[in-house]
């Protein structure tokens, strides 16, 4: 099997960028990306066989349970290329497939130089499957298109190959065809990936350029920034700073995710990984922030992302009033790890003081509302889901509306 011994792999901040692919797995709700993600981390050894389980990238508990991916994963693969024998390091995202989470996918798009386009050859190209490749399209990025699930008695991989070909611009036989589940094609798939999928670029000696794709909140460690290096390099104990707040912070701990967090000597250009600085304050590591280094900053910031906008709202209130200051806490902790979540202090008759959230979608609000009462221990009440209404007086005047009690008298 052409995985490598890790001991030997390439290591982090001692990688050429020549031997780093970057990519990420988009695909429809249940087509088998995370089942594919498991099969490539056995396959290049970084899980060993007695502690694999399913959708082992799959982190919190609401999401092996409901069987959905919501969080992006990032995890470094080593891999020894069938084709010319060298050895390479993967930078792999399992992404979200539904649509409350294309946030999270489009996130991920920008840390990537390609895509694996996955398809389920018993369902065939579904919405997300277009809704995905259009932002990989956007992002420029090398779409690799996979035939996923060929063992399935129902399987059509002829008649998908077609229209996936179509839809991608190849011929059908350049369609892999794939079983996560039984490891068919994934080896050919890894091979493919180090052939298809440009090498990352970058200036290792110009001033320091490291996009946050995304972040969380240790408890112990405070928050940690997960970034994709574009140029320069970053090293521990190096002081860095936040372009949009200028703040300056020391390196405490820098590594990869592999897929257990390994700290390391640094990263260098095109590398994935971690950085901890000890910072509590969630405001100081936005996602699409730049980070660069404080002796030798960038004049200028990386492209981050647009602000995503929110479809649906709803008041979450704490049933016991004395728990709004642990409310306020738990929505800036979870925002950090979820940038599509928005919230702004809401002042109810009847409930008391709580917070008017939006949401990207009614399974994004179950979802956050699950994890705040999960995570941090909070019981809530939430008002019925509604949308932002914009109101026309018999007079012209344009008003908008996000609660009964703001409704204005007279016609309208």
């Amino acid at each position: 099997m052409p995985a490598i011994d890790l001991s030997k792999a390439p290591q982090p901040a001692a990688t050429n960028p020549e031997q780093i692919r970057n990519f990420c797995i988009i695909a429809h709700i249940d087509h088998g990306k995370s089942t594919l993600a498991d099969r490539m981390l056995g396959i290049t050894g970084v899980v060993e066989a007695r502690n694999m389980r399913a959708q082992y990238l799959d982190r919190m508990d609401i999401e092996r349970e409901r069987g959905i991916t919501i969080k992006s994963q990032a995890v470094r693969l080593p891999w020894k290329s069938g084709l010319d024998g060298k050895e390479y390091i993967l930078n792999m995202i399992d992404t979200p497939g539904h649509v409350d989470f294309t946030y999270e996918v489009s996130r991920s798009l920008a840390a990537c130089e390609g895509a694996i386009l996955l398809v389920d050859c018993a369902q065939g190209i579904e919405a997300q499957t277009l809704a995905n490749l259009y932002l990989a399209m956007e992002n420029n990025l090398t779409v690799i298109p996979v035939l996923n699930k060929i063992d399935l008695p129902s399987a059509q991989p002829e008649k998908f190959a077609i229209e996936l070909s179509k839809l991608v611009g190849c011929k059908p036989e350049d369609c892999l065809r794939v079983s996560g589940k039984s490891g068919i094609g994934v080896e050919e798939l890894l091979d493919q990936i180090v052939a298809q999928i440009p090498a990352p670029k970058g200036n290792p000696d110009g001033p320091t350029r490291a996009l946050i794709f995304d972040s969380v909140y240790d408890t112990y460690r405070g928050v940690v920034t997960y970034v994709r290096v574009f140029d320069g390099h970053l090293s521990p104990r190096e002081q860095i700073q936040m372009f949009s707040t200028g703040v300056k912070h020391e390196l405490l701990d820098i590594g990869v995710i592999s897929p257990e967090p390994v700290s390391g000597k640094g990263l260098s250009v095109g590398e994935v990984g971690y950085l901890i600085t000890g910072v509590k304050d969630v405001r100081q590591s936005r996602v699409g922030d730049t980070v660069t280094t404080f002796h030798k900053p960038a004049l200028e910031a990386l492209s981050g992302y647009k602000d995503p906008k929110p479809m649906v709202f709803s008041g979450l209130f704490p049933i016991d009033g004395d728990q709004y200051p642990l409310l306020r806490d738990a929505l800036d902790k979870l925002q950090l790890n979820d940038a599509a979540l928005v919230y702004e202090p809401e002042n109810s008759a009847a409930l008391g003081f709580g917070f008017r959230c939006g949401f990207l979608g009614l399974l994004h609000m179950e979802i956050v509302r699950e994890r705040l009462e999960r995570e941090f221990d909070l019981t809530l009440i939430s008002t019925a889901p509604n949308v932002v209404y914009t109101v026309t007086t018999d007079t012209g005047q344009e008003l908008i509306v996000t609660n009964p009690s703001e409704y204005p008298n007279g016609k309208v």
